[in-house]
């Protein structure tokens, strides 16, 4: 940590927005640390890597890159490769946690040649700290008003050549002169089974304990196919395989604790199966509009939408149509009920009157 860092923790003793918390022993034995050793997300790794060999070879910072997509799917760790890969430090913070220009000038001013900025939920930057980015991203120089009114005064400070890596589950929030200065834009796929089980294997030997094949594959398939969640299974699996069986994981000890959480083969949860049920106990299958079904729900419409909602479509279990959200014949069939005539009709008309589709699992 160098002195510039060590006078402003000095003097903010209690205010750690503006440096990341440390992560466990677990956490970074997990985390991949090459892009060689990153699973999934292959073409945004062959990218990456022609564009990092390039910056390297021209003796420049990496262009400043946006990972946009769900949580949960690897924008953090990609960041991290990228600042390892260009012999840089990571610095990472949040957009809501700078408030004021100034907090963006105190991290902007302590980075180093080739070190990447991490800004996780970029979009929430505020207008006044986005204004004081643009400088800083094209010309490397930070502009700084000093003083009020007359006496005002814009001090230039040159600054390192470093990355700025953003990272945003909401893509279309961000400001079209914040976009367009980022050279690299990538969004990030969920993951296929076969990567999530390798994730899981990798997981669990860096937990120090032993899993079953069959046991990876039944953990991935629960997934909703992000890597975060995988984790978070897995260690709930480590718990009960722990607690009731011998400490390794077997299919069957998968099983057991993907009962106690509530969680079916096809990865939906009870809040996801609740909102099915809301919409066709409540609203007769709907359309219902998202503000009525989160009170309906005693929930966070945002959380709704971000959440639960993206993977609900990604099954086939609901639809957005102009005047809400309703279940289709695949959700009515998941929870073995029978849409009535009027909403049978509904969906066969708009499946263009094609037969009710069975729920594939």
């Amino acid at each position: 940590m160098n002195n510039k860092t060590e006078n402003i923790k000095a003097n903010n003793p209690s205010d750690d927005r503006f440096f990341a918390p440390p992560r466990s022993q677990e956490d970074l034995s997990i985390r991949p640390a090459s892009l060689s050793d990153f699973i999934g997300q292959e073409k945004i790794r062959e990218k990456l890597q022609i564009y990092i060999q390039a910056a390297k070879g021209r003796g420049e910072p990496l262009d400043h890159a946006l990972f946009y997509g769900p949580p949960g799917l690897g924008k953090t760790t990609l960041a991290g490769i990228i600042a390892r890969e260009m012999g840089g430090q990571l610095r990472t913070t949040t957009g809501p946690a700078l408030e004021r220009a100034g907090d963006l000038a105190a991290i902007v001013s302590n980075v180093e040649n080739n070190d990447v900025l991490f800004i996780d939920e970029i979009h929430r930057l505020p207008a006044q700290v986005e204004e004081i980015l643009y400088p800083a991203m094209e010309d490397f120089s930070l502009h700084i008003v000093v003083g009020k009114g007359p006496l005002a005064k814009t001090i230039s400070l040159s600054l390192p050549r470093f990355t700025l890596c953003g990272a945003t589950t909401r893509m279309g929030l961000l400001t079209s002169p914040l976009r367009a200065r980022f050279g690299i834009v990538e969004q990030l796929a969920l993951y296929t089974e076969q990567e999530l089980s390798l994730i899981v294997r990798r997981g669990a030997k860096a937990f120090g304990v032993e899993i079953l094949d069959e046991a990876a594959i039944e953990i991935a398939k629960r997934s909703r196919g992000t890597p975060r969640v995988s984790l978070r299974l897995l260690r709930r699996v480590r718990d009960v395989a722990a607690v009731k069986g011998s400490g390794v994981i077997t299919a069957e000890m998968a099983d057991r604790a993907m009962d106690m959480l509530d969680i079916d083969p096809n990865g939906l949860d009870e809040s996801d199966r609740r909102i099915l049920r809301t919409i066709i106990d409540f609203f007769d299958g709907g359309p219902v509009g998202l503000s009525t079904l989160a009170a309906a729900l005693n929930d966070d419409a945002q959380t709704i939408e971000d959440i639960y909602e993206p993977f609900l479509i990604q099954k086939g279990l609901i639809e957005r149509t102009p005047r809400g959200r309703k279940v289709t014949s695949n959700g009515y069939a998941y929870l073995g009920k029978t849409p009535t005539a009027k909403t049978q009709d509904e969906i066969l008309g708009d499946r263009g009157r094609s037969p009710l589709l069975p729920f594939d699992e």
